[in-house]
């Protein structure tokens, strides 16, 4: 299998032999990202506007968080676009990331039946809820795939007093997916499964399901940017890379990402802090 770094030789090579010019290498980037940002459809409106602005074209591999930091850490990937800051913090500080940007935020829900049988409908208290859940042993369906909404799920889940690997029974169901195949499995399945809001809004097969839980405040999803460290990987397009990074905290980005609404919902809501220092 040809990796990113053995392709970025190859071609190397054939730009010192003639064969490719610089510019057809310097105008595009790996952008790793989260499963949330691309089933939203956000990419879909800003990556247009960008490129057609600097002449960049963006490949966007998308993960789980996790997964996407790991690609990052390989160096096939120039930038990563997530919502876990611990893991990113780990990144890091494990010298595999230049400096983290704040972007944009929204919120997670907890999506359920509306026959609702843990009796949470309305609640505005995500630790009762899934205190609820797990007593009744009503049906939850769990990524499981160290995505960011999942790291979110397991921390809940703690705040809950709940020990998930002890409590897992057939009611608790991991699927190893990103935000759609979980959201896909939960209406099959008439369970509850934790969702960024962002790809609710724009999930087609909903069918008996519907938010139950929102409002808590420790339901806040934050997403960050970072460059990978070209210290690193050589082989990252830091340039180019950058400029992404630089127009998504820039006015002009941050304006593309709050306008992006599905029915007159805003999906996700831009705060990055432009601290380039």
């Amino acid at each position: 299998m040809l990796t990113r770094r053995m392709f970025s030789a190859l071609t190397a090579l054939l730009m010192l032999a003639g064969g490719a010019p610089a510019l057809a290498q310097d105008q595009s980037i790996v952008v790793a990202s989260t499963t949330s940002t691309q089933d939203s459809g956000l990419f879909d409106h800003i990556l247009p506007l960008f490129e057609a602005k600097t002449g960049i074209d963006v490949k966007v591999v998308a993960q789980g968080t996790g997964q996407a930091l790991d690609t990052a850490r390989r160096g096939d990937a120039d930038v990563v676009f997530v919502h876990a800051k611990a893991q990113e913090e780990k990144f890091l500080e494990e010298g595999f990331g230049v400096k983290r940007f704040d972007v944009m935020y929204n919120d997670f829900v907890l999506i359920g039946p509306k026959s609702d049988p843990a009796g949470i409908s309305g609640s505005k208290d995500i630790a009762a809820a899934l205190t609820a859940i797990q007593t009744k042993g009503a049906p939850f369906v769990s990524r499981g795939d160290k995505s960011g909404t999942h790291s979110a799920e397991l921390k809940l889940w703690k705040v809950a007093g709940v020990d998930i690997d002890a409590a897992k029974g057939p009611w608790y169901k991991e699927i190893g997916q990103g935000m759609g195949a979980a959201l896909n499995t939960a209406s099959a399945m008439n369970a509850y499964v934790l969702s960024d809001r962002g790809t609710w809004l724009s999930f087609k097969n909903r069918g008996d399901l519907d938010i139950v839980v929102e409002g808590d405040k420790r339901l806040f999803n934050q997403y960050g940017v970072m460059l990978v460290n070209p210290e690193k990987h050589p082989s990252v397009k830091a340039e180019a890379g950058q400029s992404f990074i630089d127009w998504l905290i820039s006015p002009e980005g941050q304006a593309a990402i709050g306008e992006y609404k599905i029915d007159g919902q805003q999906l996700f809501f831009p705060n990055a802090t432009q601290d380039r220092s």
